[in-house]
Parts: structure tokens; C-alpha cells; sequence
């Protein structure tokens, strides 16, 4: 598979759920994350080419931290052993600045977590 991120993601053990903003509709749970993109393991049947925007959600407590809006773009879907679940790879197209700087910090503390 052509490698083309230009960071790395970081598993987390910590829960991140993703909701689409307009519908309220949880599209699944962050399976790893980075300022570029994020994997998410979903029930939803979420198709490649697809534009949302989400809000990141992290079910455990993260001081000063509730929620990351962002846009992103759906580049792929797989199904998984479970076939009820997709795996699906976003691309990070539109995040305000300071939705950025809370993002590294959830960042940083992903990876001290």
C-alpha cells in the first residue's frame, strides 16, 4: 500500500467518538489519530468521497477539552471481520486554528496516555 501520510497516527486506548454536526449521528469510535487524518471503526455504512463534519468527542476526561470540530473527508471504508463494523480512514480538509491547538493537545496527551 502507498504510504502517504506525512506524520504518524497514534493509537489511542483513550475513547474518541466521532458525531456528524448536522445530524447528531455518532459515526463511530477513533481507532487512531493525527493532525492529518484519523481511522474510525464504525457501524454506519460510510462511503469514500464522502464530506462531514464532525465533532471529536473524547469519552474520557481530557482536562479543558470537550470536543474538536473539524471537517474531514472520508478516503476509504473497509469492511471488517465483524461485518457489521467498517473501518474508514478520514482526511483532516478544514479545522479552525483553535480547533488545531486543541487537537495537538489532545494529541499530547494521547501519547503520554
Amino acid at each position: 500500500m502507498d504510504e502517504r501520510r506525512q506524520r504518524n497516527r497514534h493509537a489511542t486506548e483513550l475513547q474518541i467518538e466521532v458525531f456528524d454536526v448536522h445530524s447528531g449521528q455518532c459515526l463511530g469510535r477513533i481507532v487512531d489519530l493525527s493532525m492529518e487524518g484519523f481511522m474510525l471503526l464504525s457501524e454506519l455504512p460510510l462511503e469514500a468521497d464522502s464530506v462531514w463534519e464532525c465533532r471529536l468527542v473524547p469519552l474520557t476526561w481530557v482536562e479543558g477539552l470537550e470536543e474538536i470540530r473539524l471537517g474531514a473527508d472520508c478516503l476509504w471504508t473497509r469492511t471488517g471481520e465483524d461485518t457489521r463494523k467498517r473501518w474508514a480512514g478520514f482526511h483532516i480538509i478544514d479545522i479552525a486554528e483553535d480547533q488545531a491547538i486543541a487537537l495537538e493537545e489532545l494529541l499530547q496527551f494521547v501519547r503520554v496516555g
